[in-house]
């Protein structure tokens, strides 16, 4: 079957400076967090190699995971600082530091209520300062990451229709909405009226390319916005466009059209 369907692209949208939160991110997220926390128990890292092994696992787990919600909430305020739009570097630095205070004392508490050592008070600036760059090699993998991702090039806008390089002049800047084969000529049915033109309707599909339409009978090329009704009956299908004109759609593309919801 040779008829395709011609969808038009949506306008690009202006990016955000806050990235939004997809649950495949969210995911990795935290399953890095988790292995994180997997390695720092494994290293008994903040003095944790007093408590056994395996609590220590699931507290350094737990904080990790945590840490990682308190990373992306972070992440997300940090977009909305102009500062931050100069560079990777200037961002991580800001989502590092963030995030420390709040992420020091969810460690160093942790800490303390596992292991009940008191004087692990003084140990607190110590905390904070190992968190801090914690926070900053985190944030700085995460936006690498982030910026990695986002770096594909975007998708070229379409190009003109060129169909519509070839409208008569009374009809230019009119919305195409029916093309049909008329012997060795093209009926054009726009939102400006009708005209003729000497053309194949075979090249005229292909040149429309651009408008999201499709091709409903050997001689009917129709754009959908341009139907105003459809109506089954007797087997076959009929779209009413916004002129009042009536194209018939043959069973050969019938299954396409039902498939796209136009009937």
């Amino acid at each position: 079957m040779t008829d395709r369907l011609r969808q038009s692209r949506p306008a690009a949208a202006h990016a955000s400076r806050v990235e939004p939160l997809s649950w495949a991110g969210t995911r990795r997220t935290l399953i890095m967090a988790a292995g994180v926390g997997a390695f720092l128990s494994f290293v008994g890292a903040f003095g944790s190699e007093r408590v056994p092994f395996i609590p220590r696992t699931l507290f350094m787990v737990a904080v990790g995971l945590a840490g990682a919600g308190l990373g992306m909430i972070t992440f997300r305020l940090v977009g909305l600082i102009p500062l931050a739009q100069r560079g990777m570097a200037t961002r991580t630095v800001l989502s590092g530091t963030l995030m420390t205070p709040l992420m020091g004392l969810l460690v160093w508490g942790a800490v303390w209520a596992v292991s009940g050592d008191r004087a692990m008070l003084r140990e607190l600036p110590q905390f904070m300062a190992i968190t801090w760059v914690m926070c900053l090699v985190m944030s700085g993998l995460a936006i690498f990451l982030s910026h990695r991702r986002s770096a594909a090039p975007a998708p070229a806008p379409p190009g003109p229709v060129k169909f519509l390089e070839r409208l008569p002049l009374k009809l230019r800047g009119a919305e195409v909405w029916a093309v049909e084969a008329q012997d060795h000529y093209l009926r054009l049915h726009t939102s400006k009226g009708q005209d003729l033109i000497l053309m194949r309707l075979a090249d005229a599909v292909a040149e429309l390319e651009g408008i999201e339409g499709a091709q409903v009978h050997r001689s009917w090329w129709v754009a959908r916005d341009a139907v105003a009704n459809a109506r089954r009956g007797d087997g076959r299908a009929t779209l009413t466009l916004k002129d009042g004109s009536e194209v018939p759609v043959s069973r050969t593309y019938a299954r396409v059209i039902r498939e796209a919801g136009w009937i």
